[in-house]
């Protein structure tokens, strides 16, 4: 099973797609000017305590208050506000715990009003993004994620991930993690971690370390709003999540973004360096993969599966539904018993995969095809849990009910996403009367007429829909070596299934894009 990244940079921001032999399994959009990530810190300002819902409002810059709950302060809360107080004040210059003296825990069914006040600067960290109507959501247990390790300040504990189940690879995690941690940071143990030698894992708690020490020399200066660590990008937060022995390729086509990675992976694991390109084909990085395409068939409302059954997805407020249809599938099955097990199979995998390809979150209740057998509903459950297992969101999956339904719940950290997969018709706009599209060649002809005659430009090219490159290439005397014969110039055409039927680009030999005049 081979990983692949893409990283197409777009004047909008990075788009990015996860691909699992071949097939897209994540894909995220990163807008360079959204201001919250999930992982940063945040210097915020009490605003309001709402002691019926035992949570405080918090300001962080956002245009609602951020929530934070009560169980969400983490037990070392009161030593948290004692550092950060220090730190304003400049009482404090470091971000060391050796000496620092911790203040009691608070009880764990304790009340908001006792701990925070209001106008009170505070230390929080971004768990989930601003969704829909409603203000980021807040943790005060701050913790920074590393490669191997997660670091806790204020906590003495050492944790290992659930993943990790070989009993000796256990012991030896937890022995060598207690023995270089420094007092008062607590370390969870990540599931990559397995197999990984001391200086490994010595080098990634020095860099957490070393993040958390900035945080600190950033906080003595800190104005209420601003961040005081921030989460890496999504691209670099992917590569370090997910760098391992199967990561066949990242490929970008931004020298900027190239360079920024290759020094990451440089610091992080420099054995993979190699598999970092850059692209400089002459197609565009997401038409060579043909990207373009499995976006627009997977973002729709209804899925296709591979033998004949698709799935119908609705989105609420509330929940997210799904449901199985067998659609066209062949009955060479047994029976009709046999064909729903056949499809509520094919859909659980189609359904993982589209549960992080669009980031979907909160509870998901799918209405599988009706199956009679208990083994074979046991086996499409146990098949759905296989399936999430790559999940690196937090899940759980419920049996099957009476009704056939399953259950999911996933956690939900960043706003789902969504891509248009209707198109407002390029030549009528929406309005349902087609003009003149027949005339689209004679428009390209003519601003490349007025292209190479009036402005002298050589080395042209001509992205246009695959119908378009069709009838522009066909035949043994083509309209592209008329053009030859006409201008003593060879125009490259290029298939770009993104733009409209009747969408089309000019671009010169330095591959910018040339401005259509008007009226040519």
């Amino acid at each position: 099973m081979s990983n692949e990244l893409l990283i197409n940079s777009t004047q909008k921001g990075e788009r990015i797609a996860l691909l699992q032999d071949k097939r897209l399994l994540e894909y995220h959009v990163e807008v360079p000017d959204q201001s919250f990530t999930v992982g940063d810190i945040y210097l915020g300002t009490v605003r309001k305590l709402v002691s019926g819902l035992n949570a405080a409002f918090v300001d962080v810059g956002f245009e609602k208050d951020a929530f934070l709950h009560y169980l969400d302060l983490g037990p070392n809360i009161n030593s948290l506000n004692k550092l950060t107080k220090d730190v304003i004040a400049k009482r404090v210059h470091s971000g060391k715990l050796n000496n620092f003296k911790m203040e009691p825990e608070i009880e764990k069914l304790g009340k908001i009003d006792k701990v925070l006040s209001k106008n009170q600067p505070i230390l929080v960290q971004i768990v989930k993004e601003p969704i829909s109507t409603k203000g980021p959501r807040l943790s005060c247990d701050i913790s920074i994620a590393g490669r191997y390790i997660v670091l806790v300040p204020f906590s003495n504990s050492v944790n290992l991930s659930k993943k990790i189940t070989d009993k000796q690879e256990r012991n030896r995690l937890q022995k060598l993690m207690s023995s270089i941690k420094p007092a008062n940071f607590g370390v969870i143990i990540r599931t990559v971690a397995q197999g990984t030698d001391v200086d490994e894992l010595n080098k990634d708690l020095k860099d957490c370390l070393e993040k958390w020490e900035n945080g600190i020399k950033n906080l003595k200066d800190a104005k209420p709003r601003d961040r005081v660590i921030g989460e890496m990008n999504r691209a670099s937060s992917i590569i370090r999540d997910m760098l391992n022995e199967s990561f066949d390729s990242i490929t970008v086509d931004s020298k900027e973004v190239y360079d920024d990675i290759k020094a990451y992976i440089h610091n992080i694991a420099p054995d993979k360096e190699n598999i970092l390109r850059l692209h400089n084909g002459k197609n565009k990085l997401f038409e060579q993969f043909g990207l373009e395409k499995q976006i627009k068939s997977l973002f729709g409302r209804s899925v296709s599966l591979p033998n004949g059954g698709y799935l119908i997805i609705e989105h609420t407020e509330a929940l997210h539904v799904i449901d199985v249809n067998s659609g066209n599938k062949s009955n060479s099955e047994e029976d009709q018993e046999a064909t729903a097990l056949s499809v509520n199979l094919e859909a659980a995998k189609e359904i993982a995969r589209q549960l992080r390809l669009r980031d979907m979150g909160g509870i998901i209740v799918v209405d599988f095809i009706d199956m009679k057998k208990a083994e074979n509903k046991r086996v499409l459950f146990d098949t759905m849990r296989d399936e999430m297992k790559g999940d690196r969101s937090k899940y759980t999956v419920l049996p099957l009910s009476k009704f056939g339904l399953l259950q999911i719940t996933r956690q939900r950290v960043r706003p789902e996403m969504n891509i248009v997969t209707r198109e407002v018709c390029p030549t009528c706009g929406g309005s349902g009367s087609i003009q003149a599209s027949i005339l689209v060649s004679d428009v390209i002809a003519n601003n490349l007429d007025y292209i190479l005659t009036k402005q002298n430009e050589r080395g042209i090219t001509i992205s246009l829909h695959p119908f378009l490159y069709a009838f522009f290439t066909k035949g043994l005397i083509s309209e592209q070596v008329k053009w030859l014969f006409r201008y003593k110039t060879w125009v490259k055409l290029i298939k770009d299934t993104s733009l409209g039927v009747v969408d089309f680009k000019f671009h010169n030999q330095y591959g910018e894009e040339i401005e259509i005049v008007p009226g040519n």
